[in-house]
């Protein structure tokens, strides 16, 4: 038996559901997204590595993952508060029609917005107002989440592979890792800032136990 502790490399596969009318949101297993109708062909599909207690996965499921057995399938009930939260009825703004004019648009109910950086969902257009809603589309709903706890990663080059591509969003393309006892060195196809390479290797260094020496260079500098 193998209990899933704080700071583990898990490897997981799982579905989350709207608990209210059972809505699939989001899954990493292809043939459900398919089956659901929310498949995207840019979305990238199968296992995920997440680490425990660093906000790799939503709190709650986070929660729930640990002391749990590595190999096993569980379906957990998580409330708003440990999902997306309550709704902020300040976050849900009524917007002059002149704005959306100006950016020739013509908005409608459902249409998703970005305004100064913030995602938000038009709810209503009434006569020259429109009312927007900038709250997560899940906040004020509770989730239920079928996860597979596949196995514990205990090798260092995927633990890295993992937090690269969760925390600095880049895809296995983009970039290498080349690690030799302790050594790692990673190689981007794109330039990452000097300020956010070295937050990165600090919490890179944290959370992968045993790295002594680390080194993060870009193919243009070449």
């Amino acid at each position: 038996m193998v209990l899933i502790k704080e700071g583990d490399f898990i490897e997981i596969e799982y579905t989350g559901k709207v608990k209210a009318n059972g809505r699939v949101f989001d899954t990493t297993v292809e043939k459900v997204a398919k089956s659901e109708g929310i498949h995207s062909t840019k979305a990238s599909y199968g296992p995920r590595i997440v680490c425990i207690g660093n906000h790799h996965i939503l709190k709650g499921l986070d929660s729930n993952l640990r002391e749990k057995d590595v190999g096993k399938e569980y379906t957990f009930d998580i409330g708003l508060k440990d999902a997306f939260g309550k709704k902020d009825p300040k976050l849900i703004r009524t917007v002059s029609m002149s704005i959306f004019k100006k950016q020739d648009m013509n908005p409608f109910p459902g249409l998703q917005i970005n305004a100064d950086g913030m995602i938000g969902i038009v709810r209503s257009v009434t006569g020259g107002r429109v009312v927007v809603d900038f709250n997560h589309p899940l906040a004020g709903r509770d989730l239920v989440y079928d996860v597979k706890a596949i196995r514990k990663v205990e090798d260092k080059k995927e633990q890295i592979i993992s937090i690269l591509e969760i925390e600095l969003g880049l895809k296995k393309d983009m970039f290498s890792v080349d690690y030799k006892e302790g050594d790692v060195k990673i190689k981007t196809k794109i330039s990452i800032p000097e300020e956010i390479q070295k937050v990165f290797a600090e919490r890179l260094k944290r959370l992968v136990k045993g790295l002594k020496k680390l080194s993060i260079s870009d193919e243009e500098k070449k």
